[in-house]
C-alpha cells in the first residue's frame, strides 16, 4: 500500500489519519464497522481511495452502510460504479445514489434508479427518497415527472410528510412555475407548522411575480403563529419592491391592523412596514416601526437595510449615513452585509462623500468575504457609480478592471460614469469593447452613450447612436432616450430640429423633454422659442420651480427686468417655491449638511462669526 501523505494535512487532521491507518492495517474482514466509521464526514480524496482499496481487499464492498458512505464521497460516475457492485442494495444506497445524481443534474439517471427501487418487492421509498427524486424533478423542469412522482407520494402515503410536501412545492412552484399545483399541495397539508413550506410557496410566488399572493401568505403565516425566518423576509421584501402604490397603501393598512391585533411586537411585520412606508415616502413612519424593532435588543440586519434604503430612496442620504454609523458603532448583534453597503454607497453618491465611500471600499476589502468586490457585480457596480459621481474616475476604472465577471449592468455604470465626467470619447470606446465580452447592449447602455454625447458636444455621434439603437440593435426607444437626444440637439443649437423631434415622438413630452429644450433656448438666447417651451413645461410640471427660474434667466439675459418681476410675482401667486440649494461637508468622519436660508446647524453662530472675521481680514488686505 502507498504510504499515506500525512505531511500535506494540518496537525489535527494528521492525528485522525494516523488512527485511520491503524484501523486499515489491523481491522479484520468481519469488522466492517470500523471501515464505515472511517468514511463518516468529509475526507481528502486520497484518504477515501485508500479506505476504498481496503474495502475491496476485505470484500466489504457488499456492505450497504459502507457502500452508502462511499457513494456520498464520490462524483456520480464513480458513485454509480460503487452502487452497481451491490448485489442486494437496501434503501440507504438507493437514496444516496439518487441524491448524488440529482445534485449533478443527471435527472434521467435518477429516475432510472428510482424505477429500479420500485421494482424491488422488499423495498419501498422513504420520505428522503421522495425528497431526493423531487430534486431531480426540479432540475429536469419536467411537469410530467413531478406529477408522476406525486402519484407515488400519494400511493406511498407520504402526503402528510411536511418535508416531502415541501419538496413537491419547490418542484412545482420553482421548478416548473406551476404555482397553482404548488398552492394545492400546500393547502392539502394537514399541518402547516413547518416554516420551510411557507418559505417555498412564498418564494415561488415571488419568482412568478405575484406580490399580492406573497403578502397574503405572509399575513396568514403570522396569523397562524408560524414565526417567519430571515429567508421569509428576504422573499417578502423582494415582493414588496414589485408592489404598485395603490397596493402598497392596501397592505400598509392591513399589516398595521394586524400589528395592532398582535400587540405590535412582531419584528417581521414591523420590518415589512419599514420597507413599505419607505416605498411610499413616509420615512417618519418607517422610523417609528424601525425603532420598535431595534430598541435595546439584538436583531437581524434586515430592518437596518430596509430603513437605510428608505432614507436613500427618499433623498435623505445624511439620515441614511447616520443610521449606518449607529449600526457599525453600536452593539445590535448584527453586522452590515453587501445589501447595506450598496445603500450606503448610494448615499455617498448622493452627497459626493468620497471619503466615506473609500472607507466602505476598504471595509469590504479587509472585513468582507475574500474577493467580494471582485466577484459581487452588484457591489462593484455600486462602487463604480459612487466613485464616478464623486469624481474619482481612476478608482472607478480600477474597480471595473478587477471585476472578474462583467455584465451589461457593470458596463452601463462605467459608461454613465465616464459620461457624467465629460469623457464622452472614452465612454464610446468602452461601448465598443463590450463586444469582446460577448455582451449585448440594452436600453441603459444607450442612455449612457447619449448622455456622454450630450455632455461632450458629440452631436454627430449622438445622432448616429440614436438612429443605430433601433435600426442596428433593435432596441425600442424610450422617453428618456428622446429626452437625451433632444438635449444633444438643443445644446448644439439645433433647436428647430429638437422641437420637431419632441413633436413627432410617440410619447407625450414630459418635463425632461421640455426642460432640455428650454435649457437650449437659454444657452443660445432664443427668447422667441423660450416662451412657448416654457408654457408647455409649466403645463406638464406646474409645481416645479426649475422652469420659472430658467425663463427668468432668459428674460434677465435680454434685460427684460419688468417681465422678470412679473414672473416672480406669478410664482408667489401660484405658491411655487424654489428648492433651496444644499451642500454637505465631511469633517472627521461626520457629515454636516448646510441648506440655503437655514440656520439649523448647531454650530451656525460660530460659523458666521468665523466668516465675518475672514471677511474683515479680506477687506483689510484689499488695496
Amino acid at each position: 500500500m502507498v504510504p499515506f501523505p500525512l505531511k500535506h494535512f494540518p496537525a489535527a487532521y494528521r492525528t485522525r489519519c494516523s488512527i485511520s491507518i491503524h484501523y486499515l492495517h489491523f481491522s479484520s474482514s468481519s469488522n466492517h464497522f470500523n471501515l464505515s466509521c472511517l468514511l463518516q464526514g468529509r475526507s481528502p480524496r486520497s484518504h477515501v481511495l485508500q479506505i476504498h482499496a481496503r474495502v475491496l481487499r476485505l470484500h466489504a464492498h457488499q456492505d450497504n452502510l459502507i457502500a452508502t458512505r462511499l457513494i456520498g464521497h464520490y462524483p456520480s460516475i464513480a458513485a454509480l460504479r460503487v452502487f452497481d457492485q451491490l448485489q442486494y442494495p437496501n434503501l440507504f444506497p438507493f437514496n444516496a445514489i439518487i441524491r448524488v445524481l440529482a445534485q449533478e443534474g443527471r435527472s434521467l439517471d435518477s429516475f432510472l434508479v428510482f424505477r429500479r427501487l420500485k421494482s424491488v418487492p422488499s423495498l419501498s421509498p422513504s420520505g428522503l427518497t421522495f425528497s431526493f427524486i423531487l430534486k431531480a424533478c426540479f432540475v429536469s423542469k419536467s411537469s410530467l415527472s413531478v406529477k408522476q412522482i406525486q402519484t407515488h407520494v400519494v400511493k406511498s402515503r407520504f402526503s402528510a410528510d411536511p418535508f416531502v410536501s415541501n419538496a413537491l412545492i419547490v418542484a412545482y412552484g420553482k421548478g416548473v412555475d406551476d404555482v397553482g399545483s404548488a398552492r394545492k399541495v400546500f393547502d392539502d397539508m394537514p399541518g402547516k407548522r413547518v416554516v420551510c413550506c411557507w418559505n417555498s410557496l412564498i418564494s415561488s410566488y415571488v419568482q412568478v411575480g405575484s406580490p399580492d399572493e406573497v403578502m397574503g401568505l405572509f399575513c396568514s403565516m403570522v396569523e397562524e403563529n408560524v414565526k417567519p425566518e430571515s429567508d421569509t423576509l428576504v422573499s417578502v421584501l423582494s415582493a414588496c419592491s414589485e408592489l404598485e402604490i395603490d397596493q402598497i397603501e392596501k397592505w400598509v393598512s392591513l399589516l398595521s391592523e394586524l400589528v395592532g391585533r398582535t400587540g405590535g411586537d412582531d419584528d417581521s411585520m414591523n420590518c415589512v412596514l419599514v420597507y413599505l412606508y419607505g416605498k411610499c415616502g413616509r420615512t417618519d413612519k418607517s422610523r417609528e416601526r424601525f425603532d420598535c424593532i431595534v430598541s435595546d435588543r439584538e436583531t437581524s440586519v434586515l430592518p437596518w437595510n430596509s430603513m437605510i434604503n428608505a432614507y436613500v430612496q427618499n433623498g435623505q442620504p445624511l439620515q441614511a449615513l447616520n443610521l449606518f454609523r449607529l449600526l457599525v458603532d453600536g452593539d445590535y448583534g448584527c453586522k452590515p452585509n453587501h445589501v447595506t453597503m450598496v445603500s450606503v454607497l448610494t448615499a455617498c453618491s448622493q452627497i459626493g462623500d468620497l471619503e466615506l465611500g473609500q472607507w466602505v471600499h476598504d471595509f469590504l476589502k479587509t472585513r468582507g468575504c475574500r474577493g467580494v468586490v471582485e466577484s459581487n457585480k452588484i457591489l462593484a457596480t455600486a462602487l463604480i457609480d459612487m466613485y464616478c459621481k464623486c469624481g474619482s474616475l481612476d478608482k472607478a476604472k480600477e474597480v471595473f478592471s478587477k471585476l472578474t465577471s462583467k455584465d451589461a449592468i457593470s458596463f452601463n455604470a462605467m459608461i454613465m460614469g465616464l459620461a457624467v465626467n465629460g469623457k464622452g470619447e472614452d465612454a464610446i470606446h468602452l461601448f465598443e469593447k463590450m463586444q469582446d465580452f460577448s455582451l449585448y447592449p440594452n436600453a441603459g447602455t444607450f442612455l449612457g452613450l447619449l448622455w456622454a454625447c450630450s455632455h461632450s458636444g458629440l452631436s454627430n455621434k449622438g445622432r448616429q447612436i440614436f438612429n443605430d439603437m433601433t435600426s442596428v440593435f433593435g432596441i425600442p426607444l424610450r422617453m428618456e432616450h428622446y429626452a437625451c437626444y433632444i438635449d444633444i440637439l438643443a445644446r448644439d443649437g439645433q433647436l428647430e430640429e429638437a422641437a420637431s423631434v419632441a413633436a413627432s415622438m410617440p410619447f407625450k413630452p414630459n418635463n425632461f423633454v421640455w426642460g432640455a429644450l428650454l435649457g437650449g433656448c437659454l444657452l443660445h438666447s432664443r427668447l422667441d422659442l423660450a416662451q412657448d417651451v416654457y408654457n408647455r413645461l409649466v403645463e406638464v410640471d406646474p409645481d416645479s420651480s426649475a422652469c420659472y427660474v430658467m425663463l427668468a434667466n432668459v428674460l434677465a439675459g435680454d434685460r427684460r427686468w419688468d417681465d422678470v418681476s412679473v414672473l416672480r410675482w406669478f410664482m408667489r401667486e401660484k405658491g411655487v417655491k424654489k428648492q433651496p440649494g444644499s451642500s454637505w461637508v465631511n469633517v472627521n468622519g461626520i457629515v454636516h449638511e448646510f441648506v440655503v436660508g437655514s440656520a439649523a446647524h448647531p454650530q451656525m453662530a460660530s460659523i458666521y462669526h468665523t466668516l465675518h472675521g475672514l471677511a474683515s481680514e479680506m477687506r483689510f488686505l484689499t488695496p
